[in-house]
């Protein structure tokens, strides 16, 4: 499995993190493709010579035309650690994302309800609450802007389906090829412009404070940016 080994931004012997590609699920849904876990595991048996299954527990999600770093567990001591920081608010995600449009003002928050259509598999906001919507919190600030695109850095404060690329587009500020939310077009690879591209954390066992960052895409775009990032 060298595509993984390439793409491990960290391991130990309580936690992988991989930069994931746009395209990949995180874990398993009803399409029943191969997942990003199913070749983590893969890549352990094989780089361990483990007899048997492979424990790999998933801590969190990103949706599957977003790319970035997903963290596993792989002990279950480390998966019961991690999910409770992780709905404690214990590890703190980054994103960046470039839009068609400027934000409205430079850096803000946005305070939103968004409530989930399961059928069409999107959220939809509300500024007040309504049945069914949750609550959902993430501050924003614009980092750089090209001839024709923005750069946004995303700190997301809470975990909501879909929420950075629903509060950005009722914001007016559509993440690039992201189609279900506003786009004028896809992308070529068939992902969207939104990078998960920072974890920190204290570690779950070492106790250690933990920072790492994912490459930026290797596309003219991203490209044109990674001076300011």
């Amino acid at each position: 499995m060298q595509d993984i080994a390439s793409r491990v931004v960290y391991e130990d012997n309580h936690i992988i993190i991989v930069n994931k590609l746009p395209g990949e699920l995180v874990q398993g849904d009803k399409t029943g493709d191969t997942t990003l876990a199913d070749k983590v595991k893969l890549y352990l048996k094989e780089k361990y010579n483990k007899p048997g299954n492979v424990f790999l527990g998933v801590t969190h999600r990103l949706d599957r035309p977003v790319r970035g770093l997903v963290m596993y567990a792989k002990t279950s001591k480390a998966l019961s650690r991690l999910n409770e920081m992780f709905k404690k608010g214990g590890v703190h995600k980054t994103y960046l994302a470039i839009t068609e449009n400027d934000p409205p003002t430079p850096e803000g928050l946005l305070v939103n309800y968004l409530k989930k259509n399961e059928k069409q598999n999107k959220s939809y906001v509300y500024e007040k609450p309504v049945q069914g919507a949750k609550e959902a919190k993430l501050k924003y600030k614009v980092l750089g802007r090209s001839d024709r695109y923005f750069l946004i850095e995303v700190e997301l404060l809470t975990g909501r389906h879909h929420q950075i690329r629903a509060q950005l587009s009722h914001m007016g500020c559509t993440i690039k090829g992201d189609l279900k939310y506003g786009a004028k077009r896809s992308n070529k690879d068939g992902g969207i412009d939104l990078l998960a591209y920072k974890l920190e954390f204290v570690h779950p066992v070492k106790k250690e404070n933990m920072v790492f960052t994912a490459p930026l895409p290797q596309d003219k775009l991203w490209q044109y940016f990674k001076d300011i990032v």
